[in-house]
């Protein structure tokens, strides 16, 4: 396979050099990498992965210097509404600290954005969430003047301008000390879709994860703190074909290795009793040949290729999209107004 390239993500846990780095031995590299600090922690169902990228990691990972704040709940199911919205509240914690970072002082005026297009329900998260925190505008609306903002630009292609170019004529005028942006974003792992949210000060670069990077938004492009939250609604159809193999060929494997067990013989399933992940697939090789021992970035490479040259380009969402977007808005509006409230009392 020629040299693999790794985009259609969003998530810097699933950039190039993280990707490359899943080996306890060369994830302990990448730790120790100059420029780049990451940070594990575990709460409750909830984990957590902070990276810290300085100028020097920039050029190592290509992402842009900064804090990344990626939490995940890989169990999370869509109707755990208490499990979304404690996830929504860490994001919001951490978002807390951010901000403090950047701006020691007060924060008296913020304008909150939600990019994406409402009427493509797995875009539609930035606008949903902000449909829900614009009725706090009233309690902060004063003297023609309000110190909550909260604007949904849509996109480019239903305005014919940049999105970027609406949020800078709107920062330029009513000067905000902060902006808060919500958006959708693109996995590399369907087991990451609804399950994962990102935070980061570095901004955002809207539908970059897609293949449809506009202009960036970000605080050398407007002047003020720019806060990121992202919600992956979407993974790239040739991983999620990849991934579909990859469980095929651990489930086979197992089913192999307790074929070969006495044990096998008092099992009256039709799945295998262990996991499928940590089987043994050198059998596979006589079935399948040479592709069962390809990484899955390889086979990823494959599927984007193929589906690319017969313009079958996708991108795929979960079934359950609409509750997952409806759910995300709710709890993430909700701990975004605690937050307006708790900064402006």
């Amino acid at each position: 396979m020629s040299e693999i390239n790794y985009y259609r993500t969003d998530l810097i846990d699933e950039s190039d050099e993280f990707v490359r780095h899943q080996t306890e031995q060369e994830e302990k590299k990448l730790k120790e990498m100059s420029g780049i600090c990451v940070e594990e922690q575990t709460i409750g169902r909830i984990k957590a992965t902070t990276v810290k990228v300085t100028a020097e990691g920039e050029e190592e990972i290509g992402k842009a210097k900064g804090t990344y704040i990626t939490l995940t709940i890989p169990t999370l199911a869509v109707h755990e509404i208490d499990e979304l919205q404690a996830l929504c509240e860490l994001v919001v914690e951490k978002m807390d600290t951010l901000i403090k970072e950047k701006l020691p002082g007060d924060v008296k005026k913020v304008l909150c954005v939600g990019l994406g297009n409402r009427e493509i329900t797995p875009d539609a998260v930035g606008p949903a969430v902000m449909d829900y925190v614009k009725e706090v505008i009233p309690d902060y609306y004063e003297a023609d003047e309000s110190g909550v903002m909260v604007y949904a630009p849509g996109v480019t292609i239903q305005t014919g301008l940049e999105t970027a170019s609406f949020v800078k004529a709107i920062v330029d005028q009513s000067k905000p000390d902060l902006l808060l942006v919500v958006d959708a974003l693109a996995a590399r792992s369907s087991a990451r879709l609804c399950r994962t949210v990102q935070l980061t000060d570095t901004g955002i670069h809207p539908g970059s994860g897609v293949g449809n990077s506009r202009k960036e938004l970000s605080e050398k492009s407007l002047g003020i703190p720019v806060i990121a939250i992202g919600v992956p609604t979407v993974v790239d159809g040739p991983v999620l074909v990849a991934d579909a193999i990859d469980t095929m060929f651990g489930y086979i494997a197992a089913r192999i290795e307790e074929e070969s067990m006495p044990s096998s013989k008092l099992s009256t399933g039709r799945f295998p009793q262990r996991s499928t992940k940590d089987a043994d697939r050198t059998a596979l090789g006589p079935i399948f040949g040479d592709w069962s021992s390809w990484t899955h970035e390889e086979r990823i490479q494959l599927f984007e290729e193929v589906l690319t040259n017969q313009e079958l380009a996708t991108f795929i969402s979960p079934k359950e999209i609409d509750s997952w977007v409806a759910n995300y808005a709710i709890a993430l509006s909700s701990s975004l107004i605690t937050w307006i409230h708790k900064v402006n009392a």
